[in-house]
């Protein structure tokens, strides 16, 4: 589930034209270009569309990167499709012309400039002395391997899973059946749920099946003194608990000893996973921390400051939000639109996935269909997330001594 097995090539490119066609009414168009990969009926599919570069019959369009198998599904030499288009504001794009190249042919700009007449069928056929509609120009080529997500794992990196869950008194007495933390003889609550869901995944990727694990926002004992970053098995010197059960149990267990409070505080749990995150930056460790939470934060601007400092280290963050609360805020913290931001600093990469739980129910009350649903949206991200780090450090996976045994993946791979 979380990777396809397989290493992919990509290319980048970059083009000009020149002397392309007037289009617009003051003698002058704005082009862009777009790629189709030939298919085995003969039909075309669009793999890529340049940015319009405005009011020019000469653009210069910027490098863009593309994978091999998009382009040209692993044949260097089918055929591939360029339409040169002059953009139209209502969407009418007037058609320039077109020419077709190769995988093969593009690799030939590794160590010449290659040049493409743009042709137009319609004005090949009216005007005799036509010749063309300009030309294009590829700058520049280069190809290069990008690792997946199983490269890394094959090497050897190990996901480190933490799991830190809200124990505010917002979720309801935990005898009430109308609790969100109520402790149900026959079904898990939500917490439950949405913990099972993603840590019965991620727990194959983490070989010795520690789990620290952490609640936040209740008074604990002995003294009644509010935490926000408990032990759930109690123990402060050694918060592991073994596999996904054994985070269940010490939640329930942690249900039983401490007092529900407040207020939701999120940034000292983050920083505390960052800590042990910023100790172990060259690739073979990576950390993964899922918040399951029933509100609105309390510590917001800490909180996204825990989360721009935590982006440049090996670690994501999942928050899964359990329960009727409206979820707004937490959006923010998403960077999927927006890149997060705290003081003026913007996070170095989006590390943070939110998803609340009440999309994933399924209205039969299956219970196995609504985690299998969670767990699919909420991990889909953390390749992508881990593969942004590994780049950005330029660390690449470790190669398997020849003697050494592939460690056996996950079936959701």
């Amino acid at each position: 589930m979380l990777c396809q097995a397989f290493t992919a090539d990509i290319v980048t490119l970059q083009l000009c034209a020149n002397k392309l066609d007037k289009k617009d009414f003051f003698g002058k168009s704005d082009p862009f270009l777009v790629f189709y990969r030939s298919n085995e009926d003969g039909t075309f599919t669009i793999c890529h569309k340049t940015e319009v570069v405005k009011n020019t019959l000469n653009p210069v369009w910027q490098p863009f990167t593309i994978p091999v198998r998009a382009l040209c599904n692993g044949d260097y030499d089918r055929t591939v499709k360029v339409d040169v288009y002059d953009w139209d504001r209502g969407g009418s794009h007037d058609f320039i012309g077109e020419f077709t190249t190769s995988y093969r042919e593009l690799s030939r700009g590794q160590n010449q400039f290659s040049v493409y007449e743009v042709l137009n069928p319609k004005k090949k056929c009216k005007k005799k002395k036509y010749i063309n509609s300009g030309t294009v120009t590829l700058l520049s080529f280069k190809a290069e391997s990008e690792y997946t997500f199983v490269d890394y794992i094959k090497g050897g990196t190990q996901l480190n899973f933490t799991v830190a869950i809200d124990f505010t008194a917002s979720n309801g007495n935990p005898s009430q059946p109308t609790s969100l933390h109520y402790m149900n003889p026959y079904q898990l609550n939500a917490y439950g749920m949405a913990l099972k869901a993603v840590g019965e995944i991620i727990q194959d990727y983490d070989s010795d099946k520690q789990f620290p694990a952490y609640g936040f926002g209740a008074k604990i004992p002995p003294d009644g003194k509010i935490s926000h970053e408990f032990p759930l098995n109690g123990e402060m010197e050694s918060p592991n608990c073994v596999g996904i059960q054994g985070v269940l149990e010490a939640y329930f267990k942690s249900l039983r000893t401490v007092q529900l409070y407040g207020p939701t505080n999120f940034a000292p749990v983050i920083n505390q996973v960052a800590s042990a995150a910023g100790q172990v930056t060259d690739g073979s460790q990576y950390y993964v921390l899922l918040i399951i939470t029933d509100g609105v934060i309390s510590d917001m601007a800490q909180t996204k400051e825990a989360i721009v400092n935590a982006s440049s280290l090996p670690l994501s963050i999942i928050i899964v939000g359990v329960g009727p609360a409206e979820f707004d805020a937490m959006e923010e913290l998403d960077g999927d639109e927006v890149r997060v931001s705290s003081r003026g600093r913007f996070a170095e990469r989006d590390i943070v996935q939110f998803v609340p739980f009440r999309d994933y129910v399924d209205r039969s009350g299956n219970q196995i269909l609504s985690m299998a649903r969670l767990a699919k949206d909420v991990l889909a991200e953390i390749p992508e997330q881990f593969l942004s780090y590994m780049k950005s450090r330029e660390i690449k996976p470790r190669p398997l001594p020849p003697s050494a045994p592939i460690q056996n993946l996950p079936s959701h791979i």
